[in-house]
């Protein structure tokens, strides 16, 4: 479900895309230097964007400096230094990846993923002392997504709050103290899970309907496994657009709202074209595809 918040590079500077770079490095070699080097290989994107959103918020300047990386330890890359919002960042992405690897499990019964959760069993004691509030909401919104799929919920929105309610908590990092930068930065966090939520299940359609798993858009929009995909996603895909680009808005007006102290054109480019990239992306490709078998 992760991997949507991404930058526009054709639109970056070359410095802003190594900085963009620099924290997704930064943010790797914290979850190596806080638990062990495994965990580095469930890195994302949409942590890294909230790891540099928090960052961009302070007001000292990260270090950037050229270092190598264990995979290619003869490349050195410019890597931004661990900072107190980067290592937020990498405990919340233990808390989050175990319980994706353990939800594969029990959907799937992928020993695969079983075995993966193994490297992350003593890093995820260590997040849960330090940031128990977090792994208990975290904990109770998966919880609750769980039961939504179990009752086979047909209302999209409903299952998106959920997400969204978990995106809200871990971007309100403790490490602000102001009350109206974390009421502003719940509002956007609610809405950016909520977009990555509604998109995730709208790209997984085809692979939903061939595994015949849960999707609240089948659901809501009365799918029948009779009729032809892209009958249908040419039938629902101007509301799910709505709904996602009003969501979209959600995000940048809240953005509009914080004391950036750094990187703003990186963050404006993330949320203005990046996120509506990925969207363009995800809804082309997929007709593509479609008219591609049809010929």
């Amino acid at each position: 479900m992760f991997g949507y918040i991404t930058p526009y590079k054709g639109e970056l500077k070359v410095k802003e895309y190594e900085i963009f770079k620099g924290y997704y490095c930064g943010l790797c070699k914290s979850l190596g230097k806080e638990f062990n080097q495994l965990t580095r290989f469930g890195l994302n994107y949409d942590l890294n964007f909230l790891g540099l959103l928090l960052s961009s918020l302070d007001e000292k300047r990260d270090q950037m400096k050229m270092e190598g990386c264990f995979v290619n330890p003869l490349k050195k890359k410019k890597v931004i230094q661990t900072n107190d919002y980067l290592i937020y960042t990498s405990h919340i992405s233990i808390i989050l990846i175990y319980f994706k690897l353990i939800d594969d499990w029990k959907d799937d019964k992928s020993f695969k993923s079983l075995l993966a959760t193994i490297p992350y069993l003593l890093p995820l004691k260590k997040s849960k002392r330090k940031y128990n509030h977090k792994y208990q909401t975290i904990k109770n919104c998966l919880e609750r997504l769980s039961e939504l799929e179990k009752r086979k919920c047909d209302v999209i929105d409903e299952s998106a709050d959920a997400f969204g309610k978990l995106m809200e908590e871990i971007a309100a990092s403790d490490l602000i103290e102001d009350e109206e930068t974390i009421r502003i930065l719940k509002w956007l966090g609610y809405n950016l899970g909520r977009w990555i939520y509604i998109l995730d299940a709208y790209n997984d359609i085809e692979e939903d309907v061939k595994a015949d798993g849960y999707n609240p858009i089948l659901l809501q929009y009365k799918y029948d496994k009779n009729s032809n995909i892209k009958v249908f996603k040419d039938r629902i895909k101007s509301e799910i657009e709505f709904s996602l680009t009003l969501t979209l808005d959600n995000i940048a007006k809240s953005f509009e709202l914080l004391d950036i102290k750094h990187h703003r054109n990186i963050l404006e480019n993330i949320i203005y074209m990046g996120a509506r990239y990925k969207m363009e992306q995800i809804f082309r490709t997929r007709e593509a595809e479609h008219c591609e078998k049809s010929i």
